[in-house]
């Protein structure tokens, strides 16, 4: 089996106007692995996994996709987004179209899959993320926790290799964010390559291969759970970590 890492980020910059948010940022997943990025705010982290999927562009450096440059001038962005899904702290659910509906559409209208195995597939995720019985609800009529796992299932119908997930729990009402929490931990353990920018440091600690820590957009210092929220060498994290464990 290849170890050629899934997505490759090397020396990565990126300012918005004379703010500098990256600051030479590189780190590799592999196929399968759980990577969390942790952080205070406005440390870079949701920006670096928004460059991943090209919603924001980076200045200089190199971010691969299964060997795609996301930042090729000539990329095709839709074949980037069929590997890569996204799911961000605002559900962006349409609000006049059902759960399934909301789950069908892109497989429908971008992959222009035909629509009975569309449904079928959209109907096997919603049993996925644990909402049976909500097929045909709207997202006004769903908690945020229930709006959070249509827009999972909706990411997972592209069938992607990858999820990035942005601080997914952050505008959810702590009971239901366990839910979501659980969801992700089902398709983690399921073998799907998972990015979280996250602040819930037990779920990170229980779920993650790796974790990074960042800081006025540098990788400050990672390692995997076990070490790295006990044994943090460096000043900065074990700071940020004092503060919030």
């Amino acid at each position: 089996m290849s170890e050629q890492p899934l997505v490759s980020i090397r020396n990565v910059h990126k300012s918005f106007g004379s703010l500098e948010v990256l600051k030479g940022v590189s780190l590799d997943v592999k196929k399968g692995e759980v990577i969390c990025i942790i952080g205070p705010s406005g440390s870079g982290k949701s920006t670096l996994i928004r460059c991943i999927n090209a919603l924001n562009t980076i200045d200089s450096g190199s971010i691969k996709v299964e060997g795609m440059e996301v930042h090729d001038p000539n990329l095709d962005k839709l074949e980037l987004r069929k590997k890569v899904g996204m799911v961000f702290q605002q559900y962006n659910l349409f609000p006049h179209k059902t759960a399934l509906e909301n789950i069908m559409m892109a497989p429908l209208k971008v992959l222009k899959q035909p629509k009975d195995e569309v449904e079928e597939r959209a109907r096997q995720l919603i049993k996925r993320v644990n909402l049976e019985g909500k097929e045909n609800g709207y997202p006004g009529e769903l908690s945020g926790g229930q709006q959070q796992r249509v827009a999972i299932a909706r990411s997972l119908a592209m069938n992607p290799d990858v999820m990035l997930f942005d601080e997914v729990t952050a505008a959810l009402d702590p009971e239901t964010v366990k839910e979501v929490l659980t969801t992700i931990k089902d398709l983690a353990e399921g073998g799907m390559t998972c990015i979280l920018v996250t602040h819930e440091m037990g779920f990170a600690r229980e779920i993650a291969d790796h974790i990074y820590f960042t800081d006025r957009g540098v990788i400050v210092e990672h390692g995997p759970p076990s070490t790295f929220f006990s044994q943090a060498k460096d000043p900065r994290t074990r700071e940020f970590l004092s503060q919030i464990l």
